[in-house]
């Protein structure tokens, strides 16, 4: 490719999850009814912990801003995904997919941290009840969230300005069905040693030291559970911990089958279905999982659509 073509990219094409017409429309339908199950799921884990008094406990709270998460990465990349399945040409512009991902990398990384947070808190609730209220305060419970979100912006901002201020040759296709970072870097003209092991040391530091605090918590939280006398209170403390420990396995499972597999096994096509999974189905199975499991949230829901009918009646 000529020199004076490497910086004229204004536009990506994305190939999509399949070149194949006949699953076009059948896909659309299947995404479409996902997505709009984790958006009104999620939207309702907001409004349902923000408005309920029985739900203004540290657990909901964070809760609150794992919705938040799933609804931010969910909805950086599933209209456009839904657009892409009924228009002939499946582009992006220069800046919006910069900015798709940027978002999607701000709210992965903070869901990353919420999930520790989370089994922090659980740690505490269970290890330390009676200190419970001091150590989980609210201020406390803010400046955790915060933390999450300032650190995830700054990790969003360093690898989405590395990648877009690079040249980038003519050639514009992603082998993908959003922009992410890893189908981006071929695209580049120039040396991508740097930019890959800036991602590499963020993504090893960002798994490892979240994973390290749930594995720690949780470890902490099954000794307590097996020096407990009564059955009945470690049924409750397994209860208290069995949506999280669910939602977890799944996040972290598919992130270290796609990050951690070995490079000769390594392929888009892989990459696509493990996408699928952590941006489209995750969010929509976690407000799932805790709605179903979790006795206060059920209580909060049929009280809602108490009220509801109430209303209308």
């Amino acid at each position: 490719m000529e020199n004076h073509n490497l910086t004229m990219v204004t536009e990506f094409i994305l190939l999509g999850i399949t070149d194949r017409p006949e699953l076009q429309a059948p896909l659309f339908g299947l995404f479409l009814i996902i997505y709009l199950i984790s958006l009104v799921g999620n939207l309702g884990m907001i409004i349902l912990t923000t408005v309920d008094a029985r739900l203004k406990t540290p657990m909901y709270f964070f809760l609150r801003h794992l919705a938040i998460t799933d609804l931010g990465y969910s909805t950086a990349i599933g209209p456009k995904m839904l657009a892409n399945f009924v228009v002939s040409k499946n582009t992006i512009s220069f800046s919006l997919c910069a900015t798709q991902l940027a978002f999607f990398l701000l709210f992965i990384a903070c869901e990353l941290f919420i999930l520790s947070v989370m089994a922090y808190d659980r740690f505490v609730a269970i290890c330390n009840p009676l200190l419970y209220n001091v150590i989980m305060s609210h201020i406390i419970c803010w400046v955790l969230v915060a933390v999450s979100y300032i650190y995830s912006v700054f990790i969003s901002l360093i690898v989405t300005i590395n990648i877009f201020s690079s040249s980038f040759c003519g050639y514009n296709v992603i082998p993908h069905f959003y922009c992410d970072g890893l189908p981006l870097i071929t695209l580049l003209c120039s040396s991508t040693k740097e930019i890959e092991m800036i991602i590499l040391i963020l993504s090893a530091v960002n798994l490892i030291s979240s994973l390290l605090v749930i594995l720690v918590s949780y470890l902490h939280i099954l000794t307590a559970i097996l020096r407990m006398n009564s059955a009945e209170g470690r049924r409750k403390a397994f209860s208290t911990c069995g949506s999280h420990l669910t939602v977890v396995t799944v996040f972290y499972g598919t992130l270290i089958f796609m990050y951690v597999q070995p490079k000769t096994s390594h392929s888009f096509d892989t990459d696509k279905v493990a996408s699928i999974f952590y941006t489209l189905i995750i969010p929509m199975l976690n407000p799932l999982i805790y709605s179903l499991r979790n006795k206060d949230v059920k209580y909060a829901l049929r009280k809602a659509g108490k009220r509801i009918h109430s209303n209308f009646s």
